[in-house]
């Protein structure tokens, strides 16, 4: 049983997808980043950088104790080599996917995400910061249209944790002032891990949460881009 500490952002849905995608059994904790969940010391002692996704494999390779992992990308390749599925064996295909998971992790999930607070979520409208990096997320998805030029998925032939990692990161495209039929390679492999039947269960898990109550505009912003409740 893998035990997800999860809320419906990009970086949780990537782990919802290979979990869907692979069969495993899961349950999930909800951290509502919102509320301030990610605080609570419970909480702390699996992710001490108080960000979601986490996860707890009570159930790991060669028995012992259970492994509690956070950071999206450390999960997925958790994942991959516990259950030998979307990662090659072999070093060439294994390297490939590898490269294409860190960029992901190292530019287009930041450059999104500073993207996403510019020009979404700051109190104070900067010209400068907007354009910088809706201009880099831009670049990013240029980078991304010319490898799917050539191959149906980000590392080859085969869907992998390096389109899991950088899909949830494209859902959001219009948020983030981009048009995907600017490009047409990233826009065909969008629209086709979207139609797979994981994805669809996937962005469905959210649903089971709906009716949690909703922390106020205050709240939601100091627990989100402030500091550390005091309290906790």
């Amino acid at each position: 049983m893998i035990e997800l500490y999860y809320w419906a952002t990009p970086n949780g849905h990537k782990v919802t997808l290979f979990l869907e995608e692979a069969g495993l059994d899961y349950s999930i904790h909800p951290i509502n980043i919102g509320k301030g969940d990610q605080f609570a010391p419970d909480f702390l002692k699996i992710a001490p950088n108080n960000r979601m996704p986490a996860i707890v494999d009570t159930d790991p390779q060669g028995g012992g104790a259970p492994v509690s992992l956070f950071e999206s990308g450390a999960i997925l390749l958790y994942l991959a080599e516990k259950t030998g599925k979307f990662i090659p064996s072999d070093l060439h295909g294994r390297a490939e996917v590898l490269q294409w998971l860190f960029w992901q992790m190292g530019g287009l999930g930041p450059m999104a995400g500073q993207n996403h607070h510019f020009s979404g979520y700051a109190p104070e409208k900067i010209p400068y910061a907007i354009d910088r990096y809706v201009n880099e997320t831009a670049r990013l998805y240029g980078v991304l249209d010319k490898r799917l030029a050539d191959r149906p998925f980000v590392a080859g032939d085969d869907y992998s944790i390096a389109d899991m990692a950088s899909y949830p990161w494209i859902v959001p495209h219009e948020r983030q002032g981009q048009d995907l039929a600017d490009f047409p390679n990233l826009k065909r492999w969008f629209d086709a891990i979207a139609a797979r039947p994981a994805t669809i269960r996937a962005y469905a898990v959210p649903d089971r949460f709906k009716d949690l109550p909703e922390p106020s505009d205050e709240e939601r912003r100091r627990n989100l881009f402030g500091t550390q409740p005091a309290k906790l």
